[in-house]
């Protein structure tokens, strides 16, 4: 067959092409000089200005385009006979009319158009040279974050010596659903993957480049063609994407754009976009912060093998009810390696029980939900096990978010379809009990078994990068938070340190106590009283007034009505302190102590109650008896070192059961905090092998025992005594609290500078018959003394019975000059108030008075560090306080190993921060002294 004959009334133009000027044949002069210098009609902007060269040649473009999609609908397709030939260039022979439409468009896009939006005199962008020859090796490809106008992601792919571009607004995204708009554009030099700077500006594009992503590619099927075709399937292999993708045109014959669509095929790669948000969860460039081959990240992560270890694993019956591990709240993420970080969830925790390839769906509470969610259990059974626990969450997407509300009326209106459950460990599997696997061989397992099998049974996959961007990630993307679980940690039914969950905001649950009508409108709750109970009481934990709309309002309201009491429920001591009193719009309904409300709230107030609080809805699944105060854990272990504990469950208080691993945990998670006053400071060590009421040893040098990680000091640091020992890392204190170490002492100097005293310490110390009040009293005199001598100080307990203040010091004079001036500063003390303080120790002297012991000053002498555990009944910590804490502060050893961690987590500023930078001699002070 043979082209039609061509007139000037044919709509299209004879399809021979110039293969060098890319210019159509027999098309009029005026069309094919669309351009600088040709005919401008229709390039006339519809404002009537004249048209800026940038608008020229894209609507040079546009017409181009249009005339390929035409050509490539109207063309017969076939072989096509040689054409005539015009000037000294062959006409393009085309087998069909999608590679012949293709052509037309490409012969005009190569790199002509790259060169002509920019000025290389001016820009530091590659050069347009010549197509590069085809290299050997794999395709490469590149994803430039470019900061123009408005942020966006230039997708590159390696093709006939260039490299295709599309821009992507959004960026691309690892969930199937989630189908990205990306303009293919102009195409660029292979010499442009490796470009990041700042185009200039006035300049096409300008603003900062980086490479977010790079790597190789690789089509499925015929590249070409699939261009051709407007439909491109292939392979990623770099530092942040993976798997397969395909890029698929979806403009139509004269847009303005050529709009293609990218998005993620279904593969294991694939991930819902609530879980990981490849864009926000690793922001930064990978030639700056290169992060490896993301497939050869993960699969050093698995076993060596390949397959999951479940060597650990015990034969055993299934255990007939499984309470599920429960995670510790924590204020700071770890930095370190060995965590598994996953999305929180805002949904419901549900285990399934399976027996006989039965399912049965079980609530954190152990209530089974199996006929309520009768469709879900049949999905989870097409995971074919046949006897099994499972673990996870089940939540109601929307926009690709948990939406927690969306959950609850899922359940009450019994239409669950839309509920996934993402499952995230597997305590036990077909006749093996595996809560001694450790976690990542737990979830290498459970990944086999999940992958790919239902849209409804997910695995909860875990994020590669480190734990402060993706907590960045999912705060902006609105998740509830983080989960950090120790990647070697064995499944414990309890609530530990192995698993921490990152909230962006505090969230937790109340019991509702009572309501305030709305204002106006007193079908509805205006504000909810809060409550928690703490030790049997229930506390009065503040209110909430927003989050709900007039409905969930009004509906509340109901419910609660039904529920009205003449009495608050609080505790006698909790009463008097809400706010409430005070709002003459708010006057208290008080109803039974029945109704849970889960509520986020910015922060805890010192007074316990909730401050910025929003309702997020009811919790029907939590009994109100077992809503608490949620404990903060304030170090996940960010230093957490990789010490075997021998003999955990040793106790070692018997009054309080705390035994070495609580220890051992409780150093790890306030290394952080301790280590900046050990560091470099020789310290001395109170061991407690049989615990602490047994016998104890005084360590101040090194001996035979030797304490892994602890640095021996030259001996020439303290002439004519043993090595000096410090700590100065956490493999060292993790270290000495296996070793038995329970407290630790430290000099009043360092080890840069041993003769010169940087701090002076009063120790106080109350004998028999002298209340805390006149404790804390004699904190304040003390205090005022070193006021009067121009000179700051910091408090902390003892974590005993007194209190340390301690004053920072350049470090100038020596041992025997400060504890000259602490001994007079102390006689002083005991000479103007004789009834309150003693000079001289001794039971017998302090009998009803403060012994403020200056002996801590001398040289070889040490005190109890802060945040040191004491080896006394009920193990409390040496806690750093402000002045403004001391009146009420009930004792000094108010904070244990226990709780210290709790109370660490709710303060939001240090209290010696400014400690650290103070300088000031003692000088004036000892002339004042005289």
């Amino acid at each position: 067959m043979r082209w039609p004959a061509w007139s000037p009334a044919s709509p299209l133009p004879r399809p021979a092409l110039h293969a060098r000027s890319g210019r159509w044949q027999h098309v009029p002069p005026a069309d094919q000089n669309i351009g600088l210098q040709g005919n401008r009609r229709g390039s006339q902007k519809l404002d009537g200005c004249a048209p800026t060269q940038n608008h020229i040649t894209k609507c040079a473009e546009k017409q181009e385009r249009s005339r390929a999609m035409a050509l490539m609908r109207h063309l017969p397709s076939g072989e096509r006979e040689p054409g005539p030939r015009v000037g000294d260039g062959p006409i393009l022979h085309l087998r069909d009319k999608q590679a012949c439409a293709y052509a037309v468009f490409m012969a005009r896009t190569s790199l002509d158009r790259y060169r002509e939006k920019r000025d290389f005199r001016v820009t530091a962008e590659p050069g347009p040279r010549t197509r590069a020859p085809r290299a050997p090796g794999p395709l490469r490809f590149v994803v430039q974050k470019h900061w123009a106008r408005r942020l966006h992601y230039d997708f590159r792919l390696e093709l006939d010596g260039v490299l295709l571009s599309w821009a992507v607004p959004k960026g691309p995204s690892f969930d199937p659903a989630e189908k990205r708009i990306a303009i293919h554009v102009e195409d660029h030099p292979v010499d442009y993957a490796a470009f990041e700077g700042t185009i200039p500006p006035k300049q096409y594009g300008a603003g900062s480049v980086i490479v977010w992503d790079n790597g190789t590619w690789e089509p499925v099927g015929d590249a070409q063609a699939g261009m051709a075709k407007g439909k491109l399937e292939f392979a990623l292999h770099g530092q942040k994407l993976a798997g397969r993708w395909e890029l698929v045109r979806i403009s139509k014959p004269g847009d303005a754009d050529d709009q293609w669509m990218l998005f993620k095929k279904r593969d294991r790669w694939a991930r819902p976009h609530a879980e990981f948000d490849v864009i926000t969860a690793l922001p930064d460039s990978v030639v700056a912060h290169p992060l490896g081959q993301v497939e050869e990240r993960e699969s050093s992560s698995a076993s060596p093998s390949g397959t999951p270890d479940l060597s650990a694993a015990v034969r055993a019956p299934p255990p007939p009810r499984l309470a599920p591990q429960l995670a510790t709240p924590t204020a700071k993420l770890p930095s370190g390696s060995g965590w598994i970080i996953e999305t929180k969830f805002d949904g419901y925790r549900l285990l399934s029980r399976i027996v006989d390839a039965r399912v049965h769906l079980i609530t954190r509470n152990g209530h089974d939900w199996t006929r309520k969610l009768g469709g879900l259990a049949k999905e989870v059974e097409k995971l074919d096990i046949s006897e099994g626990w499972l673990d996870g969450e089940i939540v109601v997407l929307r926009d690709g978010l948990p939406d927690f509300n969306a959950l609850q009326n899922a359940i009450d209106s019994h239409r669950t379809e839309s509920i996934v459950y993402f499952l995230f460990d597997i305590p036990y599997w077909e006749g093996r009990d595996l809560r001694r696997v450790p976690l990542r061989e737990r979830r290498a397992h459970l990944a086999r078994l999940v992958d790919a099998r239902s849209e409804r049974v997910r695995f909860s996959e875990s994020f590669e990068a480190p734990a402060d961007q993706v907590f960045q990630a999912a705060s902006q993307l609105g998740l509830e938070g983080v989960m950090l679980k120790r990647a070697d940690s064995a499944y414990s039914s309890s609530r530990n340190a192995d698993w921490l969950k990152a909230k962006c905001r505090l969230r937790q649950e109340f019991v509702i106590c009572g309501y305030g009508d709305r204002e106006g409108a007193p079908g509805e709750v205006g504000r909810l009283m809060l409550g928690v109970y703490e030790d049997g009481q229930l506390r009065d934990a503040g209110n909430v007034g927003t989050g709900w709309d007039s409905k969930t309002a009004a509906a509340l309201r109901t419910q609660l009505a039904k529920l009205k009491t003449d009495t608050a429920p609080f505790a006698a001591a909790s009463k008097g302190r809400s706010r409430w009193g005070s709002n003459r719009n708010s006057t208290p309904h008080w109803v039974k102590p029945s109704l849970v409300a889960e509520v986020e709230f910015a922060e805890w107030t010192p007074a316990g109650q909730v401050r910025q609080a929003s309702f997020k809805a009811l919790r029907s699944e939590t009994p109100a008896r077992d809503v608490r105060r949620e404990a903060v854990q304030v170090e996940p272990g960010s230093t957490r070192a990789a010490v075997k504990v021998t003999h955990p469950e040793r106790v070692i208080d018997a009054t309080t059961g705390i035994t070495k691993l609580d220890l051992v945990r409780y150093y790890e998670s306030v290394a952080d905090w301790l280590l900046p006053h050990l560091m470099a400071r020789p310290v001395a060590l109170l061991r407690a092998p049989d615990g602490i009421g047994g016998e104890l040893f005084f360590q101040k040098h090194a001996e035979t025992t030797k304490l892994p990680g602890l640095t021996e000091q030259p001996a020439s640091l303290w002439p004519g005594h043993s090595r000096l020992l410090t700590i100065d890392s956490a493999e060292a204190l993790a270290g000495a609290a296996q070793l038995n170490v329970v407290e630790l002492h430290t000099w009043n100097s360092t080890a840069a500078d041993l003769a010169h005293p940087d701090r002076v310490i009063f120790d106080l110390d109350p004998g028999e018959g002298v209340s805390w009040q006149h404790v804390q009293e004699a904190a304040i005199l003390v205090h005022t003394l070193l006021g009067e001598l121009g000179l700051a100080a910091w408090l902390k307990t003892s974590g005993g019975k007194g209190l340390h203040v301690v004053v920072p010091l350049v470090p100038e004079l020596d041992y025997d000059a400060v504890k000259s001036f602490s001994r007079a500063a102390v006689l002083h003390l005991a000479k103007t108030l004789p009834q309150r303080f003693v000079a001289r120790s001794g039971a017998g002297n302090r009998k009803g008075r403060v012994f403020v012991d200056y002996l801590r000053n001398g040289t070889g002498q040490t005190t109890a560090a802060a945040f040191s555990a004491r080896a006394r009944p009920g193990m409390g910590v040496s806690m750093p306080l402000s002045w403004e804490q001391l009146p009420q502060l009930k004792s000094a050893d108010q904070w244990t190993v226990r709780n210290a961690r709790e109370y660490l987590s709710f303060r939001t500023n240090d209290p010696w921060s400014d400690y650290w930078s103070t300088t000031q001699s003692l000088q004036d002070a000892m002339e004042a002294l005289g």
